[in-house]
């Protein structure tokens, strides 16, 4: 199988170079190449003029590339500083030299980095912030960025164009690769498309459309996440009352003295309790999404974990169709009829080194077509892998390749595809369309939006505000472990819903009130629009 045939990419100094293409267009075949991670059998890459041949990573970075993985390369376990100068110590050393290193970038553009930070205390936001910086750190002259705004809120994606041109008139360059077309032709001085592994055109930002630039990735229109009828009944399908959850040590990018300016959880020592989720109440009912909008950070992957139950609270209920699933391990809440999209398909969804038919399986090891009795049935899981590549459109040349193989929108619709077939009554999306093309981020839309015609009860979590405010029928805000305020889909904008998102005030925001001792304050009526 071929990744990439003639490709053609010439980057200048200076500029950001925007990368676009549909799930397995080859793209992140290309990036590897560029970045030392994988040889080309044919070809030639210059540098300055300069023909060069990258064995490693390493190769690369010492030629001045560095590259931010839209899946993070990090090591939980270790402290921002020592992620940073894990491999490049000799650079400024592993002490005073490299802490001033690391504030002078982190000042410079606005990271807000604190070196003393363990990696496994960070929302995914600030661990990008940290890739960004470690690339920096390593004195990279051009920038490859894969979908670096997934997680950013419309304010923080302008104040890191901003930064991209910053780093423009200083002489680096920036290859850009994201499906957010909009977005492609704000920042970018110049556009490649590829499409099924080869170059097909290039395009000048000013004289283009987002939907002229859609047409020539995959020959279609740009979808929008638009809901145009309301399917909500008066049935509740999950209840969630009073839920609090602690967390020990729970830090920001912010200091005590000045805490961070995103909205981040706030600064507690070491061994001190916080809540990171703080009284949380709402209702979701059948065919009905309901939206929380959030910077990363602010209590949803605890929100996350308590409802799939990874996680206890500490106190309050979850009430499940009727029965208080609050005890009841992740599996009976699966099967009973949770669904799961995880925020992190690599982390929480798939085992990448496993063929895609053993991924199908996982979540749903006692289920038909994955179990029979009490065994498991691999050609039932096998045969119905097949049906989910088939009716998905997973890019794959088989179902025994592993998911590692595949490109990480091909990986997302696999996911999708294997929660959506469970029939869930209740469905946790995060992020269901992250680093999904044009095209596969319709497809998704439209199998929530048929679900929820038939009565699926979804909580959608998403940093993609266009979809939040188009999928929602309710939406909600968390700030801080809260839910704050309460947002009207119809009327809201991304603009205003970001600023809501990191505590500003917003005409167009209902903030929610603490209900009277005893009051049910999230009923049908409350929900319901």
């Amino acid at each position: 199988m071929v990744a990439n045939h003639d490709i053609h990419l010439t980057v200048r100094k200076g500029t950001v170079h925007a990368l676009v293409g549909e799930n397995g267009a080859g793209k992140s075949t290309l990036m590897k190449i560029l970045y030392g991670m994988q040889k080309p059998d044919e070809g030639t890459i210059q540098i300055d003029g300069e023909q060069v041949s990258f064995s490693s990573p390493a190769d690369a970075i010492t030629r001045g590339i560095g590259m931010v993985h839209q899946h993070f390369m990090l090591a939980d376990n270790l402290t921002v500083l020592e992620n940073v100068v894990l491999g490049s110590e000799k650079l400024h050393g592993i002490g005073g030299g490299a802490r001033k290193k690391i504030k002078e970038i982190s000042d410079r553009y606005g990271l807000g980095i604190r070196p003393d930070v363990l990696v496994e205390d960070l929302g995914v936001a600030d661990r990008q912030r940290v890739e960004i910086l470690k690339v920096l750190f390593r004195g990279a002259r051009t920038l490859i960025l894969d979908e670096p705004t997934a997680v950013l809120v419309p304010q923080e994606v302008d104040a890191l164009f901003d930064n991209l041109r910053e780093l423009k008139s200083e002489g680096l360059s920036v290859i850009f690769i994201s499906h957010k077309l909009g977005e492609v032709l704000s920042v970018a001085d110049d556009i490649t498309v590829i499409r099924r592994g080869t170059t097909v055109g290039t395009a000048i930002p000013s004289q283009t459309t987002p939907r002229q630039l859609a047409e020539l990735m995959v020959g279609s229109e740009l979808p929008t996440p638009e809901t145009a009828e309301s399917t909500v009944t008066d049935r509740a399908v999950l209840e969630v009352r009073n839920l609090t959850v602690h967390a020990r040590g729970a830090v920001s990018m912010g200091t005590e003295e000045e805490p961070s300016a995103e909205g981040l959880t706030e600064f507690a020592p070491a061994g001190e309790v916080k809540k990171v989720l703080d009284d949380v109440s709402f209702t979701i009912h059948a065919g009905e999404v309901m939206g929380i909008a959030g910077v990363e950070g602010n209590g949803q992957t605890e929100l996350i974990d308590a409802l799939i139950g990874t996680k206890h609270a500490d106190s309050g209920s979850i009430v499940f169709l009727d029965e208080d699933i609050t005890p009841w391990p992740t599996r009976k809440r699966r099967e009973s009829g949770v669904g799961y999209i995880p925020e992190d398909r690599h982390r929480q969804g798939l085992l990448l080194e496993a063929p895609l038919w053993e991924n199908r399986i996982l979540g749903h090891v006692t289920e038909k077509p994955n179990a029979k009795g009490f065994w498991l049935n691999p050609k039932g899981a096998q045969d119905d892998t097949r049906r989910i590549v088939e009716e998905y459109d997973v890019r794959t040349p088989g179902i025994d390749v592993t998911a590692a193989s595949l490109s990480g929108g091909n990986q997302q619709k696999l996911i999708v595809g294997r929660e959506m077939s469970h029939d869930p009554k209740f469905l946790i999306a995060a992020h269901p369309t992250r680093g999904v093309d044009v095209g596969a981020q319709a497809q998704i839309w439209d199998r929530i939006r048929e679900a929820r015609r038939e009565g699926l009860a979804v909580l959608l979590i998403s940093a993609d505000l266009d979809e939040l405010i188009g999928l929602s029928d309710t939406l909600r805000v968390i700030y801080d472990g809260r839910l704050v305020a309460d947002a009207d889909p119809a009327t809201i904008t991304p603009e205003e819903l970001g600023s809501a998102m990191t505590g500003a005030a917003s005409g167009h925001l209902e903030h929610e009130e603490t209900a009277p001792e005893g009051d049910d304050n999230a009923g049908p009526e409350d929900e319901a629009r």
